[in-house]
């Protein structure tokens, strides 16, 4: 899994008026916590870090450099402007290398389905799954093979086989589906009478 340094600087004021100030600036306000950290660390980071962490659907670790105090940590939560989808907080959750973290790892679909080459359209249901694992086993993506779906057939989240990790999330979720476009369900009906 890719690691991105992000360098961060400590804010003791936690008031509105500092956050505003903060923004304004160009920074991010952030906050990281979790295990090895004894009481939640409030910094600033600028804007154009970020870019690279949350405007890819890319995964990444994260080394957290706030004045000479390395943290390594994963992206926790994003909060955007409702309207200019600027970020305006984000919070780190820190890890160790010894302890399994949890972590939502994007889906890559791979493989062609009979169902698309018969005029099916795919249809993504998740973009992402949950897992749990050590950081050095998570990968950058999960791969997806389609290559046995027909019309109407889907591939579930209990289907996927990992090793050195576990999938949490539900085996019953649809990852992907090849749906029936609407000609296609006309003539299979007329087949069919």
């Amino acid at each position: 899994m890719k690691s991105l340094e992000i360098i961060g600087f400590k804010r003791a004021n936690l008031d509105k008026s500092e956050l505003t100030q903060i923004r304004e600036e160009g920074s991010v306000p952030c906050v990281v916590y979790g295990p090895g950290i004894k009481e939640q660390i409030h910094f600033h980071s600028p804007a154009i870090l970020f870019k690279d962490l949350i405007y890819t659907p890319d995964v990444h670790m994260v080394d957290l450099n706030i004045e000479g105090t390395k943290v390594k940590a994963i992206l926790r939560e994003a909060q955007y402007h409702p309207v200019s989808d600027v970020l305006l907080h984000a919070d780190f959750l820190a890890f160790s290398d010894d302890k399994a973290i949890k972590m939502d790892i994007p889906v890559k679909i791979e493989g062609s389905s009979p169902g698309i080459m018969k005029g099916g359209k795919l249809e993504l249901k998740a973009r992402t799954v949950t897992v749990k694992g050590f950081a050095k086993d998570l990968p950058d993506y999960i791969p997806v093979n389609i290559s046995h779906l027909d019309l109407g057939k889907s591939v579930k989240v209990g289907e996927v086989k990992v090793e050195g990790f576990e999938i949490t999330t539900s085996p019953n979720v649809s990852i992907a589906t090849i749906g029936i476009p609407r000609a296609l369900r006309g003539k299979k009906a007329e087949a069919e009478a």
